[in-house]
């Protein structure tokens, strides 16, 4: 078992300072290393116009491209490479898992994917213009899922990355959704405008309980309505993958359990238990479950966990809004596998 952890890091104040402060503070980590070490790779991959991002930025969440020319600064790198690393516009994806349920007050969520991916930052941002958030980071600025403070959450699965169009990619998506909406109406009117790089299921709950599952791809998105989803999609079947079998199982299995979580902490504990039939192992296979998420729209509260089998730690959207906690430096857990973790580990792992 490979112990590890996540960062919190929090802030209130504008976009272009909390870009700043994050450049800062990122230049001082390991992370840092292998993103200069992923950046000479990923020049030669694709091409970002940089007023085509400033315009998509601007016209959704204006803050972002602000947020970007501070992050710039404080790295200390062009703003074209920050563009180009961080955006989420016209970026690659890979394979991955992911189970998200919704119930009686809970969004609970794993997000399975490749360690050396993960970023180990749980960021929770008050922006002087949009609305407060809390959720793990994706490529800096983009979110893996989230809460904010009006209790609409988010999160997203991975379908497919055949046949990219220009666009965000979905942890740029889901930040976009969180900083701007209040109900999952105004998420699912936000997520039909805006640009999508790749396929992937979304899946917006807020504090009226109001569920609903959409399946974005750059040809099209669709709404429907459901309160479990994995990685494919049920109504634009032409995009999916052709094996499915795993995905169906997981969602057949959230589904038939629903009806027996009464709360977020069971609802927490049914994707966390890794001898569960949700929690996947599948670290090599870029579908490992890294962190379980619970979040909770009435008490703006998350329940957080690292790996497997742990006992959540338990945040508080509200009271940090209020200056009522003092939150932790860091949630620690394990992982059941030897490959490098980029926060932790040297490039040369």
């Amino acid at each position: 078992m490979k112990p590890f952890y996540s960062q919190l890091i929090a802030f209130c104040g504008r976009y272009d300072d909390f870009g700043y402060e994050q450049g800062e503070q990122l230049k001082r980590t390991q992370l840092y290393k292998h993103h200069e070490q992923r950046r000479k790779r990923s020049r030669l991959r694709y091409d970002v116009d940089i007023q085509v991002v400033k315009e998509q930025m601007d016209l959704y969440c204006k803050g972002l491209f602000d947020e970007l020319r501070g992050l710039a600064e404080g790295l200390q790198w062009p703003l074209d490479e920050v563009i180009h690393e961080y955006s989420g516009y016209q970026q690659d994806w890979e394979g991955s898992g992911c189970s998200i349920l919704t119930g009686n007050g809970y969004f609970a969520r794993n997000y399975d994917y490749h360690p050396k991916t993960y970023e180990g930052r749980l960021v929770l941002f008050q922006p002087k213009d949009g609305y407060a958030s809390i959720g793990p980071s994706q490529r800096i600025i983009g979110r893996t899922d989230g809460m904010n403070e009006h209790g609409l959450c988010i999160g997203y699965n991975f379908v497919n990355r055949i046949h990219p169009e220009d666009g965000f990619i979905c942890c740029l998506l889901t930040r976009m959704v969180l900083e701007t909406c209040k109900t999952t109406s105004e998420a699912v009117l936000l997520l039909k405008k805006l640009p999508h790089r790749h396929s992937f299921n979304y899946v917006v709950f807020d504090a009226e309980g109001t569920s609903k599952i959409i399946e974005g791809s750059p040809r099209g998105v669709i709404v429907k309505e459901g309160v479990a989803c994995t990685n494919h999609f049920t109504e634009i079947a032409q995009e999916n993958r052709r094996h499915l079998s795993n995905s169906q199982e997981r969602l057949d299995d959230l589904k038939s359990r629903q009806a027996y979580i009464l709360d977020e902490l069971e609802a927490f504990h049914l994707l966390n238990d890794s001898y569960g039939p949700i929690f996947s192992h599948g670290y090599k296979q870029w579908t490992g479950t890294i962190h379980t998420a619970c979040y909770s729209p009435e008490s703006l509260t998350l329940h957080f966990g690292l790996g497997g089998d742990t006992v959540p730690s338990v945040i508080s959207l509200r009271d940090w809004l209020n200056g009522r906690t003092a939150l932790p430096n860091r949630v620690y857990g394990e992982l059941n596998t030897d490959a490098a973790i980029p926060y932790m580990d040297d490039p040369s792992f």
